[in-house]
């Protein structure tokens, strides 16, 4: 540009010292229409006119010499600016070659070259787009003739044309990011463009497409019968594998247990087999289906991007496992790290818990809860190690799933802490272990297992409960069998007996039966308490001491049969009596032996009131006997005195009550609240004299009672 400014400037200047030379040439020899006496002044003025118009000739020629000198120094001058911004351009366009990665022209999948600088406002990337665009529309021309594609210069361009239309325009520029001038780089585009168009115009000929298609089907073909192969293959499989498990095959067993008859295992195996099969088909789908994709040009790219999607999965796997190894390594050295610290702690805690190991204030029993905890450390603190080296740890997703995992566990597993806790609690109270005889609240039973979370108790009807570790926190805890072990457990039963037995024999009685009970011990002693004198019973306690916690329910109840028979033998009644008496002279309750001995005539009652009892029993055996030998009197269809005599009318009723003898010392009357004898109440229809559910009724001998 700076060069053709310089020219116009010299063209104007001389053209306008010409142009001013010609018009002073044109005055000189212009007709005058003077006359001829005027000659000769008028040739010697032209002469003098002309001699002035040589002297500016001579400056004019001297001037555009001197211009021309100047254009010559300038041009000089432009062209060393212009060398120096040449090399400086392809000095810094060198250096950018290395990083910048420049617009390919790609035609089908094939680069024929690349684009870097930038045209007429189009970036490199459009001008590759228009270029190849281009290209794919020459190839199409009917009649395409590589000599019509020609390579035009003008002064900064060089053009490739195929007739009038422009294919490739080539700059200063480009050629410098080739390396090369424009003519060179020229020459190697239409190269490029002839080899393309030719093989493009060849591929999708006729003749071409009709072998692509004959190669298509017989593809199809071959894949058909690959799948009735791999179909006829696997029934022929199947028919080995069912003749294989009728005459080879058994059922397969572990410690007696049978984890797979034949038929399972046939079913196993053809399973297998059929999996086998469809992986098959599969494969060969996958390298079927690219294959016909990629016969036809219009769908080769499809057949890239379905194999691309098949193997980008497998080889970035494979890759990742291949880059993986060395933190799998890591994994693997902590991991062993950590497994043999837990197999240590593991040795320790099963010393201390064997008791072959001691450390003071640490109790045996500690030691397998201890270890859990530190196995649980132990853990916690690999896998804080691990972390890091597992894959994606660094990603956004696998840190926002762990943060999410982490509040819901925080958010739902309070509860669960909290019974973790009351737990790690228990265990270090030492309140109970597995095997003790527990009771807590209503519920009493051995532990039979001890978990971070729950307790389970087996009852003694077999009945196994849960509860939580929070509620062992916040109830009372009985434990039977450490007390059994250490100091002895001491069973107790109460017993009321009458007034009327004397309290030494009754504790004799009741120590006898302790001692003979299984499981009670003799050393130390059973005893017996009266723990209280109530209005009707003395309340007698027996206590003794057993060392097996666990038959307790079984110890109770032997002393029970054994309270009742050493009762019974000593003829001293069960019973807890409730008295309506009038102290008139009635029998007392003093015990039988001290009346005995106080009341000689306290034998003769005592024998009439047997033998009156037993007249009653007799006629109400009797009366019994008829009603079922004749079941009509129950209905009341006949009558008693049909079936008995006139002297048995009478005896079957009760027999009159007689008033026992007064004692010769009896007491005194008793004397009511005005200080006068007491009166004796008549007895009530519906009061018993004595009241108790073992009780039989009064003799008849007996006094009627008072209401206390």
């Amino acid at each position: 540009m700076k060069r053709g400014f310089v020219f116009l400037f010299v063209f104007l200047i001389t053209f306008t010292a010409s142009a001013q030379l010609f018009q002073d040439i044109g005055r000189v020899f212009t007709p005058d229409s003077l006359s001829n006496d005027s000659i000769d002044d008028r040739v010697y003025e032209d002469s003098l006119a002309i001699a002035r118009l040589y002297r500016e000739l001579d400056s004019v020629r001297l001037s555009e010499a001197n211009l021309r000198m100047e254009f010559e120094q300038l041009e000089l001058k432009y062209y060393k600016g212009d060398s120096l911004k040449m090399i400086q351009k392809k000095h810094r366009i060198d250096s950018l070659r290395t990083i910048t990665k420049g617009a390919p022209v790609v035609v089908e999948e094939d680069t024929l070259y690349y684009i870097y600088g930038k045209q007429d406002g189009m970036s490199a990337k459009q001008r590759s787009e228009m270029e190849a665009e281009i290209i794919v529309k020459l190839s199409k021309h009917v009649r395409f003739k590589a000599d019509s594609l020609v390579i035009t210069d003008a002064d900064n361009v060089a053009n490739l044309m195929y007739g009038k239309e422009v294919i490739v325009t080539i700059t200063d520029q480009d050629a410098l990011w080739a390396d090369c001038s424009r003519k060179e780089l020229a020459e190697k585009y239409r190269k490029a463009i002839i080899e393309k168009v030719t093989q493009m115009r060849r591929e999708h000929g006729w003749w071409q497409l009709g072998k692509r298609i004959i190669f298509f089907i017989l593809v199809l073909g071959g894949q058909l019968l690959l799948f009735r192969l791999t179909n006829w293959l696997f029934r022929k499989v199947k028919v080995r594998i069912e003749h294989f498990a009728d005459h080879r095959l058994k059922p397969f067993s572990v410690q007696n247990f049978e984890v797979l008859n034949v038929a399972q295992q046939t079913k196993c195996l053809i399973f297998f087999a059929s999996i086998l099969r469809y992986g098959f088909m599969a494969v060969q789908l996958v390298l079927t289906v690219p294959l016909l994709f990629s016969i036809f040009p219009q769908t080769k790219k499809l057949a890239t991007k379905i194999l691309s999607y098949i193997w980008d999965p497998i080889k970035d796997i494979l890759l990742g496992v291949v880059h993986y190894i060395p933190n799998l390594f890591t994994i693997v050295i902590i991991w062993i790290a950590v497994r043999y610290l837990v197999k240590l702690v593991r040795y320790l805690a099963n010393e201390i818990q064997s008791e072959r190991l001691k450390i003071g204030g640490f109790y045996a029993d500690w030691a397998i809860p201890s270890f859990h905890i530190a196995r649980f450390m132990l853990y916690a603190f690999m896998i804080a190690m691990i972390y890091p080296y597992l894959p994606g740890s660094k990603s956004g997703v696998f840190q926002g799933i762990s943060v999410f995992i982490g509040l819901i566990f925080s958010l739902g597993s309070s509860t669960v802490i909290g019974n973790i806790i009351a737990g790690l609690v228990i265990t270090y109270m030492r309140s109970f272990k597995i095997g003790d005889r527990i009771k807590l609240n209503d519920t009493m039973g051995n532990v039979i297992e001890k978990t971070p979370l729950v307790i389970r108790i087996r009852t003694p009807k077999n009945e196994v409960v849960t509860l939580p570790n929070s509620f062992m926190m916040s109830t009372q805890t009985v434990n039977f069998s450490r007390s059994a072990r250490e100091f002895g457990l001491i069973i107790h039963s109460e017993v009321t007996i009458g007034y009327d037995a004397a309290w030494r024999q009754v504790h004799e009685l009741l120590i006898n039966a302790a001692l003979n009970t299984p499981g009670v011990l003799e050393d130390p002693r059973p005893f017996v308490l009266e723990t209280s004198l109530s209005d009707y019973y003395p309340v007698y306690q027996v206590n003794a001491y057993i060392r097996d916690a666990d038959r307790m329910n079984q110890i109770y109840s032997d002393l029970h049969q054994n309270i009742q028979d050493v009762f019974n033998a000593a003829g001293v009644e069960i019973l807890s009596p409730h008295y309506r008496a009038n102290r008139d002279g009635n029998e007392t309750t003093i015990p039988k032996n001290e009346m005995r001995d106080k009341y000689p005539q306290y034998d003769e009652a005592m024998k009439k009131r047997m033998e009156d009892e037993k007249e009653r029993d007799a006629e109400i055996e009797k009366q019994e006997q008829l009603y079922e030998e004749h079941p009509e009197l129950l209905f009341g269809k006949a009558n008693l005195k049909d079936f008995m005599g006139e002297g048995e009318e009478t005896s079957h009723k009760m027999p009159p009550a007689t008033p026992a003898e007064p004692l010769t010392t009896a007491a005194k009357p008793a004397e009511d609240a005005t200080g006068g004898p007491s009166k004796p109440v008549t007895p009530s229809a519906d009061k018993p004299q004595e009241t108790s559910e073992s009780t039989p009724p009064p003799p008849t001998t007996t006094p009627p009672p008072t209401t206390p």
